[in-house]
């Protein structure tokens, strides 16, 4: 991995999505999105994202995605390491859900790490990755890790994360990486 260069970063105090349209630029060729204390206003609801080719709108590119989860229960007596089919996408341009079932209690929030490569090529997909910890309904720690690509063949310029329902707190870090 390069040097992560800080870019921007993206508050959402009580809003109902973070997007940026002027990050993601051919400079580098993959783009860090550091995402800590996201906490959504509503209680069990999904954190995602979804992006735009550049002169496009409407946050629907076409993703391929596969997910999977760790968790363990504060009591040690429910552990699991399971592939969860409801997140992935095929061929879909709905959002990528990177958390599921994410809660609003004062001890509940999500951090993870979205990398997306290569997003001005224009001959070949762009690939995504992610990684996240979350804690969850009081007394779960959720692992999650999703991949996939966007299917498209124009320059990703645009990206947006929300939740499925309500507002939501947080901050979202951008960095390029040479």
């Amino acid at each position: 991995m390069g040097i992560p260069t800080l870019i921007a970063t993206l508050t959402a105090s009580n809003s109902a999505s973070l997007a940026d349209t002027s990050s993601m630029t051919s400079t580098y060729d993959e783009y860090m999105f550091v995402c800590t204390d996201i906490a959504p206003a509503t209680d069990d609801t999904e954190f995602g994202f979804q992006v735009n080719v550049d002169g496009q709108s409407g946050y629907n590119e076409t993703i391929t995605s596969t997910s999977f989860v760790a968790y363990q229960s504060e009591s040690g007596s429910a552990t699991s390491l399971a592939y969860h089919i409801s997140t992935d996408l095929g061929q879909g341009t709905a959002y990528q859900l990177l958390s599921w079932d994410s809660g609003n209690g004062s001890d509940e929030s999500l951090a993870g790490i979205l990398h997306i490569y290569s997003p001005s090529n224009t001959t070949y997909v762009t690939n995504f990755t992610w990684r996240s910890s979350e804690y969850y309904q009081s007394d779960y720690e959720w692992s999650q890790f999703t991949s996939g690509y966007i299917n498209a063949t124009g320059a990703i310029t645009d990206i947006s994360f929300k939740f499925s329902s309500g507002n939501f707190d947080g901050v979202i870090q951008i960095y390029g990486i040479a």
